[in-house]
C-alpha cells in the first residue's frame, strides 16, 4: 500500500510518499480502507519533534490519526461492527491506503467519506476543553482562533449548550463565526477592548498559540480557567496546556449524534492528496483556516 512516512524529524520535506506494508487490525481494533484522513496541527507538531507525552513517536513513523473508511478487518473482542460498514475514527499513520483504528463510530446517514474525515479528533477536543474550563449554561467563553476546525465545534456545541461564545478569527472569517452564532472581533491592536466591549468573559480557550495567553488570563481574572491547546508554554502563566485525549469512543459517540442531529457541521475548507501531504501541513501551521482540511484518498 502507499503510506506517508517520515524518518527523521523536521519541517515538511521529511514527508515520504512510500510503498509500505499494509497494517492488520488487532485485539479490540479494526482495519479500514481508508477514503479520507483529517490533517491536524497535532500531526506537523509530531512530525516536527515537538514533546507531546500523549503521541510518543519511534521512528520510522507514520502520519496521521483521524481517518474515514470502509472496514475490512474486525480485531479479536470486536462487536457491533462488520467488514463493508462506514465508519470515521481515530487511529494511528492514517495518511495511508490502510489504517487501524483504535476508536470508531458509524458515519452518521448523509455524511461523506471527505466531511466525516475532519471530525474525530476536533470534536474529542472540543468536548474536552469545555468540560476542563468549567465553562456553565448562561456563561460567556472566549475563544482565540475560534475559525479552524475545533474552534468550528467548539461554538456549536456550546451553542447547543446554553453557552455565549466570543470568538477571535481573522477579518475574512468574521461572518462565519457570526454564522455559528458567536459575537466576533478580529485579532490585532485593541483586541481585548473590542472583546470587553461585546461582554464579560467567564473563562476562554486559547486554540491558536498565538501569544495571547497573559491577555485571557486577564480577560478572564483567574489562569485556572483558561485553557490552550496550542501553547506549551501554558504552564509559564498558570494555564493549563490540555494536549492528552480524553475519552475518545463517547466523543466520537456524541459527535455522530450531533451531526445526525443537525447540531454539528464542519466545513471541509481544502483536499490534498498522499502525494501533497507536506503541503497540507504547511497550510495547517499557517492557520487562518475556516473549517477542516484533509487528505482524499
Amino acid at each position: 500500500m502507499k503510506k506517508v512516512s517520515f524518518a527523521e524529524f523536521g519541517g515538511p520535506e521529511v514527508l515520504q510518499l512510500l510503498d509500505a506494508e499494509e497494517p492488520h487490525a488487532g485485539p479490540g481494533q479494526i482495519r479500514i480502507a481508508v477514503r479520507a484522513a483529517g490533517v491536524n496541527p497535532v500531526d506537523w507538531r509530531i512530525r516536527e519533534g515537538q514533546i507531546l507525552g500523549a503521541h510518543p513517536t519511534v521512528l520510522p513513523s507514520g502520519v496521521g490519526l483521524d481517518a474515514a473508511g470502509v472496514v475490512d478487518e474486525v480485531g479479536e473482542g470486536v462487536e457491533g461492527v462488520a467488514a463493508g460498514d462506514h465508519v470515521f475514527g481515530e487511529g494511528s499513520s492514517t495518511y495511508a491506503e490502510f489504517a487501524v483504528l483504535s476508536a470508531w463510530a458509524r458515519m452518521p446517514e448523509g455524511l461523506t467519506f471527505e466531511e466525516a474525515a475532519g471530525y474525530p479528533s476536533v470534536v474529542e477536543t472540543a468536548l474536552r476543553v469545555i468540560h476542563e474550563v468549567g465553562v456553565r449554561p448562561g456563561q460567556t467563553l472566549l475563544v482565540s482562533g475560534a475559525s479552524g476546525g475545533v474552534g468550528s465545534a467548539v461554538l456549536q456545541i456550546a451553542r447547543d449548550r446554553g453557552i455565549t461564545v466570543i470568538g477571535t478569527a481573522g477579518a475574512a472569517n468574521q461572518d462565519y463565526l457570526r454564522g455559528l452564532s458567536a459575537h466576533a472581533t478580529t485579532y490585532g491592536d485593541g483586541w481585548v477592548e473590542r472583546v470587553r466591549e461585546l461582554g464579560q468573559v467567564d473563562a476562554a480557550l486559547d486554540l491558536a498559540g498565538s501569544g495571547v495567553l497573559r491577555e485571557l488570563v486577564e480577560l478572564t481574572g483567574d489562569p485556572s480557567k483558561v485553557i490552550s491547546i496550542a501553547d506549551l508554554g501554558a504552564p509559564d502563566f498558570g494555564v493549563r496546556f490540555s494536549g492528552v485525549a480524553g475519552s475518545v469512543p463517547d466523543a466520537l459517540a456524541e459527535a455522530a449524534a450531533l451531526i445526525a442531529g443537525n447540531k454539528l457541521h464542519i466545513p471541509v475548507e481544502k483536499s490534498y492528496t498522499l502525494a501533497d501531504a507536506a503541503a497540507a501541513h504547511i497550510d495547517s501551521r499557517a492557520g487562518h483556516s475556516r473549517g477542516r482540511r484533509v487528505i482524499v484518498i
